[in-house]
């Protein structure tokens, strides 16, 4: 397939190369039976580029533009504008003239064509990048067409085009164009469809936007269309907006706009008859290409034309339980990844380990979609017990907008009818017995009150976890990945099952202060300070304890020095080197010994950990030294734990008061317990991740193998295998190299989604929302998580490794886990997108003492960095000052 024009009808999507996104797009459309396509052809995109070649000083054009950054827009317009002029003014190659002039008069020299850009970076299935480039109507004559051809060569480097493929990782020089010229259709109307609602994505509704003559009326917002939703042959609803406008082709050439009457204005544009054929039409479409499609079509002589198609590029994918597969029920899936305070995109073999730990506490099933994980709660829903207790009283804690999102879908009844039953909501590591033997322990810890009992929970796991590393070293094949399964079931028995009864009490404690000082005035942010300065709390004495490092660091110029441009591959090599490198490498090389297994994103084995890359800690090293004196440390937490001394005291002291002294005594067991206990809750993850970094140094010392052995490319590509699949591949030596590169290409894919909170298996998007109350005009509505009010400078900080905070900043971010607390110490309020009163940033925060509202949606669009905000943790909202 090959030359200068090819007719539609030798189109497929193979030539996606030659003839780009649109091109290939209506070759397949003109193939499906029954789909009416006007006909035309494609100018190829060898075509372009033996016409471009041929242009002087275009190629050092091209080179410089590849050299601009996207925020240098005045340089970038510029180059641009010199570029299209270039192309535009150039001479088109007599041979392709000639190519394009035998197809027109073929079809009649006054045969009216749409001329429109067709782009190599264009209606892809994973970037539509649709709009970019020029569309020219009703161009009439031979001579008017070759002109249109060299303007949409031209539109390649439309200033919007140039910053969309930079925005987009697209190489200028590697895009290239090819023009469609197409019969015109003068339509009496036109429009848009999709076949998936874009509005909340549910994959069972077609959307229809209608209006008179040609479709530019509705792009170019002349016009409100007419808005049809159609499912399964039913029109579900209908918006007839008033039209007052409508372009139509000129006989001579070109568009024309016309004012309607005033009858038409109101008139429904299509009858319900043609609302139900383009229904029909876009499913046979979307079942063609095999995912939704966003389709442009007109209506004339009463048959509808199909004038392109384009796969949507914004839905999320829909997650697939093993149960939804078999059992034909609507089914609801919530995000996992958002509880997990992390959703960011997974790899694979990540979240196939989440997914076999998980599988250990819980009984709900999960499944991976978008990169992210979800949780089939289909059963609990369908459950009045289990939703009371699932949603009702076990989400509020996690992410209060998602505990709204499955709220609302209790309060559709007849969907809830739909669902399968059969509660699923349990913990499958808690069998009977093993609660019955949890709450013999939490009431022997209740008793004893022994903090030591934490202590020695730690010291047994860390001298296990030592055992494990110097177990699983040297072990290769199935005998590596069977040690890892029954390792996993080991661990999550020593960290999490066996100390049921430690959490028992700690939430019982937690429970009975929350609900004792709800009704003392004053004291609404008391259990937030008894919080504070706890001496178990591994996840709070990680920051501190960095407060130390940079001690040692301040101390040694030239370590201060080197830290400005620290080489990650010689890091520990350069410190050596360096006057007081040794001390300050030893510092940091203790410190790593204890928190080396933590990083942004952590419970993706596949993440880079601290161990790993020590330079992760530079930013976090430096805004210390920055904002902090000398022995901080120390100082800090001796002040929190005088306000919680100091806290506690005054609530038993007014509980005597009003209560008498047994009240009172209860409430400083309860203190006691609560101090002692509650730092426990962070121990788990940290001694999970513990075995993370252990397994991930095994699981990458096999990778390389295989890559050795040629079953794999590098050993990056174990990361795009699910668990079973790695133990596979290093079993049989076989891997199935285009699904790792299918794979990798998904995760670019899935990094431009924004993963819903709750979505159900017809791909409709559920969501939650706030009660706004008296709040004051324009502020964001989120969970508070920590009390007090807090004014500052909003630090928006999406990379942990780009942190650069002062004293008094407001963290705002999308969502933070383990790795983000050593920031805390520096900064005066947290703003995130996600979490919950029981989650990572909310439990740090009340262990700093810093105001922090969560689950505000979008905090990091809508709030800019270095803007001043108010962050009110009582009430849980933010105000955007200036």
């Amino acid at each position: 397939m090959s030359g200068h024009v090819l007719d539609f009808d030798g189109i497929n999507d193979t030539a996606l190369p030659l003839v780009g996104g649109k091109g290939a797009n209506l070759g397949e459309l003109s193939r499906i039976e029954g789909i009416e396509v006007p006909g035309g052809f494609c100018v190829t995109t060898e075509a372009y580029r033996a016409a471009t070649a041929r242009i002087e000083g275009l190629a050092e054009s091209l080179a410089q533009l590849g050299q601009l950054e996207v925020d240098d827009r005045a340089a970038l317009n510029a180059l641009a504008a010199r570029i299209r002029a270039l192309i535009d003014s150039a001479p088109i190659p007599e041979d392709i003239q000639a190519a394009v002039t035998t197809r027109l008069a073929e079809r009649g020299e006054c045969v009216p064509y749409a001329v429109r850009s067709s782009a190599t970076a264009e209606d892809l299935p994973h970037a539509s990048f649709a709009g970019q480039q020029e569309t020219y109507l009703n161009v009439v004559g031979t001579d008017a067409v070759l002109r249109h051809i060299s303007r949409c060569w031209a539109s390649l480097f439309t200033e919007r085009a140039v910053v969309y493929r930079m925005q987009n990782g697209f190489d200028h020089q590697k895009v290239y164009l090819s023009v469609v010229v197409q019969e015109m259709v003068f339509p009496e109307a036109s429009g848009i469809m999709f076949t998936a609602d874009p509005v909340n994505s549910d994959r069972t509704t077609v959307s229809i936007e209608a209006g008179f003559g040609l479709g530019e009326a509705l792009v170019s917002g002349l016009v409100d269309a007419d808005l049809y939703k159609v499912r399964s042959g039913e029109i579900t609803s209908r918006k007839i907006s008033t039209k007052q406008v409508a372009i139509y082709a000129r006989p001579e050439g070109g568009t024309r706009q016309v004012q309607l009457g005033t009858e038409q204005q109101h008139t429904q544009t299509l009858t319900d008859q043609q609302i139900l054929r383009l229904e029909q039409t876009g499913r046979a479409i979307e079942t063609h290409f095999g995912r939704p499609q966003d389709i442009e079509w007109c209506l004339a002589g009463g048959k509808v034309y199909v004038l392109q198609s384009r796969a949507i590029t914004t839905l999320f994918p829909i997650p697939q339980s093993d149960d939804s597969k078999k059992d034909g029920k609507n089914h609801v899936y919530m995000s996992m990844s958002h509880q997990q305070q992390m959703t960011d995109v997974m790899r694979p073999l990540g979240i196939s380990m989440f997914q076999m730990g998980f599988r250990k506490l819980a009984s709900q099933p999960t499944v991976g979609a978008g990169g992210r994980i979800y949780m089939d709660v289909s059963r609990d829903l369908s459950s009045s017990y289990a939703a009371k207790i699932f949603v009702y009283r076990g989400l509020g804690s996690a992410d209060l907008l998602i505990q709204k999102a499955l709220a609302s879908v209790l309060e559709r009844k007849d969907y809830v009818r739909t669902l399968p039953r059969g509660m699923s909501f349990g913990i499958t590591g808690g069998s009977l017995g093993q609660i019955l033997s949890g709450l013999l322990q939490a009431l022997s810890v209740y008793r004893r009150n022994d903090p030591g009992l934490v202590d020695q929970v730690i010291e047994a796991n860390t001298k296990e976890a030592a055992k494990v590393a110097k177990a699983i070293t040297g072990r290769t094949g199935a005998d590596l990945f069977d040690f890892i399964v029954r390792d996993m079931d080991v661990q999550y028995r020593q960290v999490v099952l066996d100390n049921y009864g430690i959490g028992f009490v700690m939430l019982y404690a937690q429970h009975w202060l929350n609900k004792t000082v709800k009704n003392m005035p004053g004291e609404e942010n008391a259990t937030d300070v008894l919080a504070q300065s706890l001496s178990n709390n591994v996840t709070a004495q990680m920051g501190l304890e960095l407060l130390d490092v940079a001690d040692v660091v301040r101390r040694h110029p030239a370590v201060l020095a080197y830290l400005e441009h620290a080489d990650d591959k010689t890091f520990f090599d350069d410190l050596a080197a360096i006057d007081g490198g040794v001390d300050a490498a030893a510092a940091i090389h203790d410190y790593l010994d204890r928190y080396g297994m933590r990083c942004p994103g952590e419970i993706d084995i596949t993440r880079t950990r601290w161990a790993e890359q020590p330079t992760m800690l530079v930013p976090l090293i430096l805004n210390n030294i920055n904002n902090f004196p000398p022995a901080s440390h120390a100082r800090l937490f001796q002040e929190k734990l005088q306000q919680a001394d100091a806290t506690a005291e005054r609530i038993i002291r007014r509980l005597e008061h009003s209560t008498g002294r047994r009240k009172a005594k209860r409430a400083r067991k309860m203190i006691s317990l609560y101090r002692n206990f509650i730092g426990f809750r962070e121990y788990p993850k940290y001694a999970l991740m513990q075995r993370h970094l252990i397994y991930k140094h095994a699981l990458r010392r096999e990778a390389v193998r295989l890559a050795g052995l040629g079953v794999i490319r590098d050993p990056g590509d174990a990361d795009y295998l699910s668990f079973e699949e790695f133990r596979q591949a290093a079993h049989t030596h076989r891997a199935d190299q285009a699904l790792i590169d299918q794979r990798r290409r998904d995760d670019a894919l899935f990094q431009r989604l924004t993963p819903p909170r709750v979505i159900t298996s017809a791909g409709e998007v559920v969501t939650g929302s706030y009660d706004t109350g008296d709040l004051p005009d324009g502020a964001l509505i989120g969970v508070p998580v920590c009390s007090g009010v807090v004014e500052g400078r909003a630090r928006v900080i999406h990379d942990l490794q780009a942190a650069r905070t002062e004293a008094g900043d407001i963290l705002v971010t999308a969502f933070t886990d383990p790795s983000w607390t050593p920031l805390f110490v520096t900064i005066a309020g947290l703003v995130s997108e996600v979490g919950g009163m029981m989650t990572h940033g909310a439990i740090v925060a009340r262990e700093y003492g810093l105001p922090a509202v969560v689950s505000v949606e979008n905090a990091t669009r809508l709030i800019r960095d270095g803007q001043r905000i108010r962050v009110n943790g009582t009430a849980g909202y933010v105000e955007l000052l200036d």
